[in-house]
């Protein structure tokens, strides 16, 4: 973080200061920010956070213990270190946040993009986050920190000399991406998609169609909105864009796309596609694999060209990229048997990509093995979709369908009533039995997805047959 006296650092999080040891309130502070007390580092700022099975409060010695300078806190604590007493931890943040940005922007070379979307919005911002490397010091998300805490906390990993901050936001209500991204106003705003993820808790499509294009309207006044020209909810943001003088660049698979992709192919070895970049042809060639994948390089590129980044500088820093991010579409395993753990996350857009992905990827001779778990946060309309995934997997020709979960078993149901029911579909209670099962069935010359949401953990079991068959 930027360095702080105790007294500004007060300020910006509206507290109440209250000293220890040797400290002032002019004792300047510049150690990273955490809410984890195991990641804290020697100067660092404490933020006790209340969680739904602890309470951050009780780890604040634990934090002592490892260096850190300051504590926020929402109630005094007895242990002997600086605290700044505010009401709500989680909003102290923010407003950290808010005036760690703010003070950085005002030198004037700071960059900020913000991406949304239902999905890919972890991938864009890592292929974004390569490309911006190579112009100037970009600070962008670790994993997934796309919510009320990472986000701010992605934010206060600014310094005087960051050039880009890329910035993901999720939700999963309306109003969540106004609130982060009116933290810092982005210059830039992506849009990939509007689709089902999260449907259940936004109320609907038309309702996440809402949240998304909270974005939009947060952008600053003259900034850019980069939208999927291929997604109608997306393309009628444009008129929102206008509504706040920002101007629009599109990406997609159209002709009327600023920046597009023709001619794509899928492989075990990567995905390739030919670019146009405002009207210049260009080769592209990804080590990550999936025909959706492209979709979200079209974004970043579309992203950083309008930061001023060379289009061909763009798709070379892309070609480096050897994974989206660990359990998206990771490959383990060995050449005998691949294993493909994208089960990070899932919803139905995504669940169909990775299993168009497999089918895509799979030679004469090699067998396709789709083990799938539930995709959660749909509410009522989970039924009806994984029942689609289901068929299309069916549909699809893969061979063989395992189905792990209860909350999933409606896959299994309709791939057997579509025709899988001479054992080509199996249906387990959870990741132990599939795993068992797996070892004596997986065979050489198998290609494997392993997919499912993060709550469901097939990831895990990804990883333990990755080792199995290395």
């Amino acid at each position: 973080m930027i360095p702080f006296t105790l007294t500004q650092l007060t300020d910006a999080v509206r507290g109440d200061l209250r000293l220890s040891g040797s400290d002032t309130p002019d004792t300047v502070v510049s150690g990273a920010v955490d809410t984890d007390s195991r990641l804290i580092e020697p100067g660092g700022i404490f933020v006790a956070k209340p969680g739904e099975t602890t309470d951050g409060h009780r780890f604040v010695d634990a934090a002592l213990q490892r260096g850190a300078a300051v504590a926020l806190v929402e109630r005094p604590v007895d242990d002997a270190i600086t605290q700044i007493v505010v009401p709500d931890a989680v909003g102290a943040l923010a407003d950290l946040a808010r005036e760690v940005v703010a003070r950085v922007r005002e030198r004037g070379h700071l960059r900020i993009v913000g991406i949304t979307g239902s999905n890919g919005k972890t991938t864009t911002k890592n292929m974004l986050a390569r490309i911006l490397e190579g112009e100037g010091e970009t600070v962008a998300p670790r994993a997934s920190f796309n919510n009320s805490v990472g986000a701010p906390l992605t934010m206060l990993r600014v310094r005087e000399d960051t050039r880009f901050l890329v910035s993901e936001f999720g939700a999963s209500g309306r109003g969540e991406i106004a609130r982060l991204a009116g933290l810092v106003t982005p210059d830039v705003g992506v849009v990939l998609m509007v689709g089902m993820a999260h449907a259940g808790g936004f109320g609907g499509i038309e309702a996440t169609f809402a949240a998304k294009s909270e974005l939009v309207r947060a952008l600053r006044p003259g900034g850019l909105a980069v939208l999927n020209a291929d997604d109608p909810r997306v393309s009628a943001m444009a008129p929102l864009a206008a509504e706040r003088d920002v101007s629009v660049r599109w990406f997609g698979r159209g002709p009327s796309a600023h920046v597009r992709a023709t001619d794509v192919e899928v492989t075990a070895a990567g995905t390739r596609a030919d670019l146009e970049v405002d009207g210049e042809a260009m080769p592209l060639h990804l080590q990550v694999l999936g025909e959706h994948h492209i979709m979200n390089a079209l974004a970043a590129i579309a992203a950083a060209t309008a930061l001023g980044v060379d289009a061909r500088d763009a798709v070379a820093r892309l070609e480096t990229l050897e994974i989206a991010e660990r359990w998206r579409m990771q490959p383990l395993g060995s050449e005998r048997v691949r294993i493909l753990n994208d089960a990070y996350n899932a919803s139905p857009d995504s669940m169909a990509a990775a299993l168009r992905t497999l089918a895509q990827i799979t030679r004469p001779g090699e067998r396709t093995v789709a083990v799938l778990g539930a995709m959660s946060e749909l509410g009522e309309y989970a039924g009806e979709e994984h029942d689609r995934i289901g068929l299309l997997a069916v549909r699809l020709g893969i061979q063989r369908i395992v189905v792990v979960g209860a909350e999933a078993r409606r896959m299994f149901l309709e791939a057997v009533s579509q025709g899988s029911w001479d054992g080509e579909a199996v249906f387990f209670p959870d990741a132990d039995a599939a795993h068992a099962y797996l070892l004596t069935e997986l065979r050489d010359g198998d290609r494997v997805l392993v997919k499912s949401s993060n709550s469901a953990g097939l990831r895990f079991l990804g990883d333990r047959l990755g080792e199995s068959f290395s």
